[in-house]
């Protein structure tokens, strides 16, 4: 038999390895998604399982089926027999994010369970057409912005979004998260094989799992209900009805600009990492199929993006090439339209899953403090502090939703605490971004870039576009709000402004 068409028995396994590690972190993305919907915000689960995730499913087969094709195409150019596709999948960050700040806000304000997915479709709309063009302009962003304003807010996301709150769902459960984290941190952290080179990601998803439904029969679990184990056919449908909401959903744009930078500058990162691991991609291809992918699925449903993933040269690594991609990107399809994916949802628990979001939290917070320079790690720890603020307003939200209190309710000085909380959460990726450039650029004696920093959130702040002093975190005209709180803040910023000017001698000489 020709050897170019034998499988050995370790590419074999570095496939499947590979596939298994791309599936189950698109898997549980959705899981987790899905868990904050309903579980924090009382969201119908049917609406997510059986819309939401066919129509997100879309813009993952057509984003790896694309990656596949071009890895392909390399490999046809080269000669070269390992060439590896590029991971694509859906981007953790944004989908927690999208969860956090648009959709469950949305459905607590309005409590129309079709008009929030409407407004989540519009806004991955919003997201995938701002791809589209920082894709042609990325390199220009890149270089612009310090690395700590655009990774410093991803990086309180990864902490506290991906790390704290997954946490906490180990602890709910403490012998099945405990095992699980015991597993997951083994081999995706310390590299250690399991007995029988068995993956450990599905070791630990299948042994989890399986004590977790032996503790909720058992009675040891007071959340547990029994699963349902109906699949339900669901073809995703084409749909131009949540262009409707986009007036609505204009006030998430503050929202989708920063996430759709942050995944076109990384996957130019990805892209270039890549190269550096033999496989010469062309960025614009890699971008645009990203960004094009994202758009498709908001029009069949979806609401999360797609993004090429880091950690190319690992899969590379495990011995993959484009039949990890194909085989993901085809059985999400398949699995999402015959209702298996929103199986594999329903009965996957949390705190199986929490532990790879810990993992990848992690990951993110690493690598914003190692790409930024040494000497901007201040701007990064910086950025993160309004992530705090939403995370407060998250779990505080909760316990004043089941007791029925209402702001007004509270004294007075804790009502001027939430709506300070309030007005810091609101936009916060987008203000982490102009704080953490706005000191990066003071540490290297760059005050007049600094200062415009200020000035620009001064501006946004009257507009609701950071800071905005509605709940809802909607934008408005200044001078119809009764509150004086914005405009007190946006005079703030001008006096930090005008200090950032006139308090520097050394302005805008880099540090030696």
């Amino acid at each position: 038999m020709n050897a170019e068409n034998t499988i050995s028995q370790h590419s074999f396994w570095g496939e499947t390895t590979a596939f298994l590690a791309l599936f189950f972190d698109n898997v549980g993305t959705l899981i987790f998604f899905s868990a904050i919907l309903v579980f924090t915000f009382n969201y119908p689960a049917n609406i997510i399982l059986t819309r939401m995730i066919p129509g997100t499913a879309v813009g993952i087969c057509v984003g790896d089926l694309v990656y596949t094709w071009l890895a392909i195409r390399l490999r046809q150019r080269t000669g070269r027999a390992n060439v590896t596709a590029m991971p694509l999948g859906i981007d953790t960050p944004s989908t927690i994010g999208i969860a956090y700040a648009v959709m469950g806000p949305a459905y607590v304000a309005t409590r129309d369970a079709q008009l929030t997915w409407h407004i989540g479709m519009a806004t991955l709309f919003m997201i995938g057409a701002v791809k589209i063009f920082t894709s042609f302009f990325g390199g220009w962003v890149q270089r612009i912005i310090p690395t700590a304003g655009l990774l410093g807010p991803l990086a309180g996301i990864g902490l506290l979004l991906l790390g704290f709150l997954p946490m906490i769902e180990i602890f709910n459960e403490a012998v099945v998260g405990m095992v699980t984290l015991g597993l997951i941190f083994t081999a995706l952290m310390s590299k250690l094989q399991l007995p029988g080179r068995l993956p450990g990601v599905l070791v630990a998803v299948i042994l989890g799992t399986g004590i977790h439904f032996a503790l909720g029969y058992g009675g040891y679990l007071p959340e547990f209900t029994a699963p349902s184990l109906q699949m339900t056919f669901s073809l995703p449908a084409f749909s131009i009805d949540f262009l409707k909401t986009l007036p609505r959903s204009i006030q998430y744009l503050t929202i989708a600009i920063p996430f759709g930078i942050l995944t076109i500058i990384g996957g130019i990162n990805n892209t270039e990492s890549a190269r550096l691991a033999g496989d010469d991609y062309r960025t614009r291809d890699i971008l645009l199929t990203e960004a094009f992918s994202s758009l498709i699925a908001a029009f069949f449903g979806g609401v999360a993006q797609t993004t090429p993933y880091i950690g190319h040269p690992a899969y590379k690594k495990m011995g993959a090439t484009w039949w990890y991609t194909l085989l993901t990107g085809l059985l999400i399809g398949v699995c999402s339209v015959v209702g298996l994916l929103s199986l594999f949802v329903s009965l996957i628990p949390r705190a199986v899953i929490a532990p790879i979001f810990i993992f990848i939290g992690f990951e993110i917070m690493r690598q914003a403090y190692n790409d930024s320079p040494p000497a901007h790690s201040p701007a990064v720890s910086l950025s993160i502090l309004p992530v705090i603020a939403s995370l407060v307003l998250i779990i505080l939200g909760q316990f004043m939703g089941a007791m029925g209190a209402t702001p007004d309710k509270l004294p007075l000085r804790l009502q001027i605490m939430h709506q300070t909380l309030t007005m810091l959460s609101n936009g916060f990726i987008l203000t982490g971004l102009l704080w953490g450039s706005m000191l990066a650029f003071l540490i290297d004696h760059k005050a007049r870039l600094a200062a415009l920093c200020s000035a620009i959130c001064a501006v946004l702040t009257l507009f609701g576009v950071i800071h905005s002093v509605m709940p809802s975190g909607e934008l408005y005209l200044p001078w119809l709000i009764p509150s004086h709180a914005h405009y007190m803040l946006a005079v703030a910023y001008l006096a930090l402004s005008c200090i950032l000017l006139l308090l520097t001698r050394r302005t805008d000489k880099p540090r030696v």
